[in-house]
């Protein structure tokens, strides 16, 4: 939760290699009118603020947020609010979801309610700008050698391997290691929500 993101767990990234340069961070919304709403106890400038700071103890830092679009009273422009945060972060991926009621929750009983359909279109234009960003973020990742943690047979096809770099990115390369087994991986190409690339070693 970022308002238990306090100084001291910044500063850890910095002091601690061992942790992965990968934060999930869920801001819900750009508009501070709907943090407090939602009761999330922090401000837009509040967030950006930690993003900040960790960009600069840990840079090459990943991010990835959740969001909900269509909280009762949220507005137009309160939901330009949250895109223009999305550009200035440009996180690594995201979760977004419409607002749905929750019986006995403080938002079930708030009574601006926002039409269905214009929900469903404020998602469309968040998951449209986050999957522009998405890709943005892998294309850096061509040419470089990461190294990745082998998971399993890639869903995409049988005949390769799938892991994850440190900075949670997918990779599906070629040849194949063992689960579990730490390879260095030539990123080859980049896709929709993950990267292709050859394996540069395997075991002797």
């Amino acid at each position: 939760h970022p308002r238990d993101l306090d100084d001291r767990t910044i500063r850890l990234f910095e002091e601690m290699e061992t942790l992965c340069p990968h934060v999930h961070l869920p801001l819900q919304s750009g508009s501070d009118r709907v943090l407090e709403a939602m009761g999330r106890g922090y401000t837009r400038g509040e967030y950006l603020a930690k993003i900040d700071a960790l960009r600069q103890v840990r840079p090459g830092i990943a991010f990835s947020s959740d969001f909900i679009v269509g909280f009762p009273g949220e507005t137009e422009d309160d939901f330009r609010e949250t895109l223009s945060v999305m550009r200035e972060v440009r996180f690594d991926s995201s979760f977004s979801f419409r607002f749905s009621s929750r019986p006995g929750t403080r938002a079930a009983e708030m009574k601006e309610k926002v039409d269905p359909q214009e929900a469903a279109e404020r998602l469309r234009r968040l998951q449209e700008l986050q999957a522009m960003h998405t890709r943005e973020r892998l294309a850096t990742q061509v040419g470089r050698e990461v190294t990745v943690l082998v998971e399993g047979t890639s869903a995409r096809d049988p005949g390769m391997r799938c892991g994850r770099t440190p900075c949670n990115k997918t990779v599906n390369f070629t040849p194949g290691s063992l689960d579990g087994a730490i390879r260095s991986v030539l990123v080859t190409g980049a896709g929709t929500h993950s990267l292709v690339g050859e394996e540069r070693y395997s075991d002797a």
